[in-house]
């Protein structure tokens, strides 16, 4: 079966890493690039053309110099603050990281009795495996790779995010293409560098453990399960941590800043601008990279798990079995040509030109990602194989499984693209949303909240098509390789995602800097267009997460040993209430986490304007730093319950419950957890859009309702402020609960299979 792989296995072993280390080097080249931009006191003007290129500041005769200084300055309190707080943060999931290890390792070894001796085979009846204590040591080892991988990947963007940040400021001076095209290169870094890595250590892992597995594939492939859960649980800490800090900052900076004190958005004698300033970087940055490499990792063990009980892993044929690898290589590939349209080949001149310059990001990425799955499908699938299904095996061709990963990915750009119909001040909702506050805050945010629901409807549709394609094409494989279709085109997605923090950073420090009106305007058009890609971004990461958790949830069902899951059994039902309740309990205590830190801001805020003399008249400086503190400590102390919530329900409910009950809260969390994480994303970006689109006053109708400072204003920043938890806290966590359960169930099920399901044995 093999000979008809036109593929050969030493072909695949040489691209995957081939390509992990073309994204890596690519990834270091747009950081070089970046690097050329300096900020330091030789004038800012370095770069192409150096110092004949015209800059406003020198047309208005500002001083040059003391700009590009106070830049620097800024640039290195907002580093330096994301950094102590991601070094706080990662000790705290540092020590998590240990406890669970040591949980994994202890749980799955217990099966067999810590025995050394071979087991027979969960699914190749007859034939004998590694010992489960092997399983759960490997399993561990996996575990903590996936989690460091994840750690460093968050890191790592918000290194680069800090580091461009000014770098993006200085370059608005010469127009308005030049900034965008720093800060979507810094994008572009994080999003090739997480990309690369990822697969890189996924493909290491899989060699290194297949040289003590041999051909037990089954064992290798369970045990590498472990990456997925790693890359998922840290990314939970990243989201609610950094999600938390970021908007405690935003609301206390927002509610005294702007509503009591008619000041404008980061202004520096905000004390709360720099920590609102850190935030984004820590939550938008960190957060999300953490987040979409959970994702990848997770729907990548997806798919090679149920691949190696189908025919690929039974006849140890390696590059179909690598299908899932081939996919996000040739993506790192169809990535890079696109990002060279955006960098290279057409350059951003106007204002209005910036937001289509990201939308056909997305385009050209997913039909040249269309070519590439098509070419893998056929080089690397022989023509006819069978895909394990429920205990049986299911006939599958190859251009089957091509379908299966293009709807997937086909899926995400109908998503992404609903997502900015409702989010993006350019269209009706959210012209709609911005009108209505005209009779002030409470009919904002009902029509907020209305556009929130809405918006759920065609995403639901997109994701139960490409469910309901897959499934019937190529089984669970075909919803697992679905959900890595959606995120084949993640370095592409993860640039224009991070470049809107980016653009926001950017335009605080010119703000704070105390640049022109007219610079600002530069920086505001850039961060408008990055929120609505960063709604996009969130969309993505919503949709690749329902079809992620079912993958997940197929293979915990069969290692588990469920033939079918009834609904209307009791053990079933009662579990499909309570995962269904789940999303509900952990947006009320992230939302809380983010009300109760920015009360203490608020409080911080207005004491020091009101105790600090000479702070309003711009005479005496903020004390920053102990706004830096109070959302750094509230954010570590909050994230631990949410954590714990996430982290403890398959343990305690798959333990004493059993596997039954377990599969019905996987399903109860997916289906509720999906609908919430859409509406409430999509509210608070709408929200958030409806504000700028006010203080933009671009066209006659926003001018209606402006300017700043007016009553109209204050209702939307009000909107804004309530879908601030909603957007970058809530909504954004919840896709992370949804993988992350099914994940750790998946990783758990041998265990649960043999002891699992305690009250119901004695009852």
């Amino acid at each position: 079966m093999s000979a008809s792989v036109i593929l050969p296995d030493l072909a695949t072993q040489v691209v995957v890493p081939v390509a992990a280390a073309v994204g890596i080097a690519f990834a270091v080249l747009q950081w070089f690039l970046v690097s050329q931009v300096k900020v330091t006191g030789d004038g800012g003007s370095a770069g192409k053309g150096g110092a004949s290129e015209s800059l406003i500041e020198e047309e208005e005769g500002l001083n040059d110099h003391n700009v590009v200084v106070k830049c620097a300055e800024i640039q290195t309190a907002i580093s330096e603050g994301a950094t102590s707080f991601l070094y706080t943060e990662y000790k705290y999931a540092g020590g998590f990281m240990t406890v669970f290890a040591v949980l994994i390792f202890v749980f799955l070894g217990s099966i067999e009795g810590f025995s050394t001796k071979s087991q027979p085979c969960h699914y190749s009846v007859g034939k004998t495996c590694k010992p489960a204590l092997a399983n759960a040591a490997f399993s561990t080892i996996a575990f903590v790779l996936g989690a460091v991988t994840s750690l460093v990947s968050g890191f790592l963007g918000m290194k680069i995010a800090t580091y461009a940040n000014a770098r993006t400021t200085l370059e608005a001076r010469k127009g308005v293409g030049k900034a965008f095209i720093v800060a979507f290169r810094s994008g572009a870094v994080m999003g090739f560098l997480l990309a690369a890595s990822g697969l890189f250590v996924l493909y290491i892992i899989i060699n290194l453990f297949g040289i003590y597995y041999g051909d037990d594939w089954e064992g290798l492939f369970e045990a590498i399960t472990g990456y997925g859960l790693g890359g998922s649980s840290m990314a939970l800490f990243g989201r609610v941590g950094g999600g938390i800090y970021t908007k405690a900052a935003d609301v206390g900076a927002d509610l005294v800043g702007k509503v009591e004190r008619n000041i404008p958005e980061d202004d520096p004698r905000n004390p709360a601008v720099i920590a609102d300033n850190v935030g984004d970087n820590v939550g938008d940055i960190a957060g999300m990279g953490s987040d979409l490499f959970g994702s990848y990792a997770e729907s990548s063990c997806a798919a090679l798990v149920v691949a190696s009980i189908s025919s690929f892993g039974i006849n140890h044929e390696f590059t179909p079995m690598m299908f899932p690898l081939l996919i996000s290589s040739v993506g790192i590939i169809a990535c890079l040509i696109t990002t060279l349209f955006a960098t290279d080949f057409f350059e951003v001149k106007a204002v209005d030109q910036i937001e289509p310059a990201l939308k056909k990001q997305l385009i050209i990425s997913t039909a040249v990602m269309t070519v590439g799955i098509a070419l893998v499908s056929w080089l690397g699938l022989p023509y006819t194989f069978t895909i394990f299904n429920f205990g049986a095996q299911k006939t599958v061709h190859s251009w089957q499984l091509f379908l299966c990963v293009a709807v997937g990915l086909w899926a995400g750009l109908v998503i992404g693209f609903i997502t900015e119909y409702y989010t993006s001040n350019a269209y009706s909702p959210v012209q709609d949303v911005a009108d209505s506050c005209r009779t002030g805050a409470a009919t904002n945010v009902i029509f907020g909240l209305a556009l929130g629901y809405k918006s759920v409807i065609i995403p639901i549709f997109a994701i139960a098509f490409s469910i309901f394609l897959s499934f019937s094409l190529a089984a669970m494989y075909g919803v697992a390789v679905a959900a890595l279709g959606m995120l084949s085109t993640i370095a592409t997605g993860l640039a224009i995602d991070a470049y809107g923090p980016i653009s926001d950073n950017a335009g605080g420090i010119a703000e704070m800097a105390g640049m022109s009106h007219r610079i600002r305007e530069r920086t505001d058009a850039l961060d408008a267009a990055g929120n609505t890609t960063a709604a996009i971004g969130k969309g993505f990461a919503i949709g690749s997460a329902a079809l992620v958790s079912l993958a997940l949830f197929g293979a915990f069902v069969s290692r588990a040993g469920i033939t079918t899951v009834d609904v209307l059994t009791p053990n079933v039902f009662i579990g499909l209430l309570v995962g269904a309740m789940l999303p509900y309990w952990f947006s009320a205590m992230t939302m809380k986490s983010v009300g109760s830190a920015a009360l203490k801001m608020v409080e911080e805020v207005r004491r020091q304007f009101n105790t600090i003399p000479g702070l309003m008249e711009g005479t005496a400086k903020p004390d920053y730093a102990t706004c830096v503190k109070i959302s750094t400590d509230a954010s570590i102390k909050e994230m631990i319950p949410p954590g714990a919530l996430v982290m403890l329900t398959p343990l305690i409910v798959g333990t004493f419950f059993g596997v039954e009950t377990l599969s019905g809260v996987l399903a109860g969390a997916l289906v509720s957890g999906v609908q919430i994480a859409i509406s409430a994303s999509n509210t608070g970006g709408a929200w958030d859009n409806a504000k700028k689109y006010i203080e933009a006053g671009v066209s006659d109708h926003a001018k209606s309702l402006g300017p700043k400072g007016s009553d109209c204003h204050k209702a939307a920043v009000i909107g804004d402020t309530i879908g601030d938890p909603l957007k970058d806290t809530s909504g954004p966590s919840l896709n992370i609960l949804i993988k992350l359960m099914a994940v750790e169930s998946l990783v758990f099920a041998p265990f649960f299979a043999t002891y699992g399901g305690i009250l119901f044995k004695y009852i």
